[in-house]
């Protein structure tokens, strides 16, 4: 890949605000540096199963979900192998008969599927698609080098991805502590009763109406809160 190519993943990475952004502008570029490349799209296993986390322009509605819902197809194997899978000529391949038949009718007659090492995933996959038969053939060179660049971009994104979550589950975490908090403090304040008490008397009307004890503990903190409570008091 030249040098220009790599410097302008890296200026992505810097301009990318997430994930989704980032990985498009992978998936666009792939498709102007890879010689043949008329589509491209980032396959990666997470939480166990196979997902498109981003297609270029031009990339047919489906041609990855259809591998994925028949567990067969060049990007499938090679996220899940390893190793590389071309097909230079769809209308001649047996490997995957469903989803060849399917590809064919949206116009991709040539297909390259390189490996992706990405840390902490099983699996992951750059999949290039071609409209003429061997139209891949000069750009396979071409699209490994680029799927190892994109490796390490891809890896940037997913772990600050999870960080992002992460630090959201924290805060999740923290908004419910407090409401609860709030709730047993108007507990204790309007039944004279201690933090235990409270708190036990909470879990129980949570458990009796099937509701979660942080929903529970909302609706009666916003009610104390309502201008209207608060002019009876």
């Amino acid at each position: 890949m030249s040098s220009e190519a790599s410097d302008t993943l890296d200026q992505a990475m810097v301009r990318s605000s997430g994930l989704d952004t980032l990985l498009r502008d992978l998936t666009d570029r792939a498709v102007q540096e890879v010689p043949g490349a008329d589509a491209c799209s980032i396959t990666v296993r997470r939480a166990g199963r196979l997902l498109t986390l981003a297609g270029s322009d031009g990339l047919p509605s489906g041609l990855d979900l259809r591998q994925y819902e028949n567990g067969s197809g060049p990007c499938v194997d090679a996220a899940e192998t390893g190793e590389e899978q071309y097909g230079p000529d769809l209308a001649e391949e047996s490997r995957w008969p469903s989803y060849t038949r399917y590809a064919l009718s949206t116009g991709v007659r040539c297909v390259l599927a390189v490996p992706v090492a990405v840390e902490d995933e099983s699996g992951a996959a750059l999949n290039f698609y071609g409209v003429r038969a061997g139209a891949l053939e000069t750009g396979r060179d071409a699209a490994r080098a680029f799927a190892a660049r994109a490796g390490d971009a891809i890896d940037v994104a997913l772990r600050i991805e999870r960080r992002r979550q992460s630090a959201a589950d924290v805060r999740t975490a923290l908004l419910s502590r407090s409401v609860i908090d709030q709730a047993v403090g108007i507990l204790m304040a309007r039944e004279r009763i201690d933090a235990r008490i409270a708190l036990e008397r909470l879990r129980r009307v949570s458990q009796d109406r099937n509701i979660k004890l942080r929903d529970l503990c909302g609706q009666l903190v916003a009610r104390v809160s309502a201008p209207d409570s608060r002019r009876r008091q």
